[in-house]
């Protein structure tokens, strides 16, 4: 008997018994579906967190007052940091600004503030308003939908321009163009003269709820750049071959103006990208592999189950396996047939868990963000479960091999 006659026989014993495969084929289609809709969560997850350090360069870092991978620790660490740390000056950045030889560009940013933002009738609560300087805009690679961005002139002269989120626009101007109309925030009127392109949403939270000022028009109306106002700066190498070195340079540069003697901690914090993905891999490392094993654990159920009904259908099929060796079937001929059809099923249970999961991703990514099954785990779900198959059913299949044909004969 050849492969496909073998082939033949196996789908028409499992389309034999419908109810009996299709039951037999959940265990499988749970383990595998759950397993890749697990997978494709990570992946994207992974992915998103990459794009988001992409899109601001990845040879963009900031120095903070804080290094919130170390100084935020626990209670200790965060009381000494307080005590330790400053907060950062525009006089800071000039002096990195004008002796750093390897960075490309440096801008400051205010920690943001919530407030509401009104238009005529219509408020919007708890809207994120921050300054930046008008660099930002191309450190941080800004997609301008409409208008432009702030000009120097601006920022220096305080002018209350504003640049908003897509959110923002489309409540407050759901008619028109917002482009040089004006918003209150905080009683005070400001035109707008951007918006930016739309970004969705992260976990459930709008990316598109915010309000950028000119930061010296932020420290004039907000207050002073002081605690919840704090500056922070974001610095780009002028390579991505030279980040390291720049990162060094400037930690070095903040460290003589610090006055800070060998060997004593830094009072400051820069946060590079590496840091970032760093701690996502420390931190969810571990997590990946234990939320990935349990829904393995639905895979292995899903052999046992196979193995189970494989065993049923060898004893079920006594007599017909005794009819066919009578009539000439050879052992190999046996344990070809229950094998192929342990791997048929698992095959079958394959395939639909991982269309299963595929919609389930795209479920997932119109509320959260962009799931994505790489092409090696869509091999894997083929054919990892066609070997559990194969796995599962080859002690039924050699049982059923080794039948005597006189004694399988004589079975009810």
């Amino acid at each position: 008997m050849n492969l496909l006659e073998t082939l033949k026989l196996a789908v028409s014993q499992i389309w034999a018994h419908k109810l009996r495969s299709f039951l037999t084929l959940l265990g499988m289609i749970i383990g595998v579906a759950a397993f890749m809709t697990v997978l494709s969560v990570l992946q994207g997850f992974n992915l998103y967190v990459d794009e988001k350090i992409a899109g601001i360069g990845s040879n963009s870092f900031t120095v903070r007052r804080f290094n919130f991978f170390e100084d935020f620790k626990d209670t200790d660490t965060i009381a000494a940091a307080q005590r330790r740390n400053k907060e950062l000056t525009f006089e800071e950045m000039e002096y990195i600004r004008t002796r750093a030889q390897l960075i490309d560009k440096i801008g400051a940013k205010a920690n943001p503030n919530s407030a509401d933002i009104k238009r005529g009738a219509i408020t919007m609560e708890g809207i994120s308003v921050s300054g930046v300087q008008p660099i930002i805009a191309d450190i941080e690679k800004l997609d301008i939908a409409d208008g432009r961005f702030f000009t120097e002139s601006e920022n220096e002269g305080a002018v209350r321009v504003c640049y908003i989120g897509k959110d923002v626009a489309d409540k407050l101007f759901p008619f028109g163009s917002p482009i040089n109309q004006e918003i209150d925030i905080r009683g005070i009127p400001y035109k707008v003269i951007g918006v930016q392109t739309y970004k969705g949403t992260v976990f459930g939270q709008p990316q598109d709820n915010f309000v950028l000022l000119p930061l010296k028009t932020f420290a004039a109306n907000f207050g002073p750049l002081t605690n919840n106002r704090s500056l922070y700066f974001v610095i780009t190498a002028k390579s991505e071959n030279l980040f390291k070195d720049a990162v060094e340079e400037v930690r070095t540069l903040m460290r003589v103006r610090h006055k800070l003697a060998a060997g004593e901690k830094d009072n400051f914090g820069i946060i590079t990208p590496d840091a970032i993905t760093g701690l996502r891999d420390n931190i969810l490392g571990p997590t990946y592999i234990v939320i990935l094993l349990v829904p393995g654990i639905a895979l292995i159920v899903g052999a046992i189950v196979i193995m189970n009904i494989m065993l049923v259908a060898v004893t079920e099929r006594t007599k017909e396996i005794g009819i066919r060796k009578s009539l000439g079937a050879r052992q190999g001929d046996i344990l070809r047939q229950f094998l192929f059809e342990a791997a048929v099923l698992a095959l079958m249970g394959g395939v639909i868990g991982l269309i299963i999961a595929w919609l389930g991703g795209k479920i997932i990514s119109m509320f959260l963000f962009q799931t994505y099954i790489p092409i090696w785990a869509i091999f894997v779900g083929i054919f990892v479960p066609a070997l559990i198959g194969v796995i599962s059913g080859l002690f039924p299949a050699w049982k059923a091999a080794r039948l005597d044909p006189i004694e399988a004969l004589r079975a009810d």
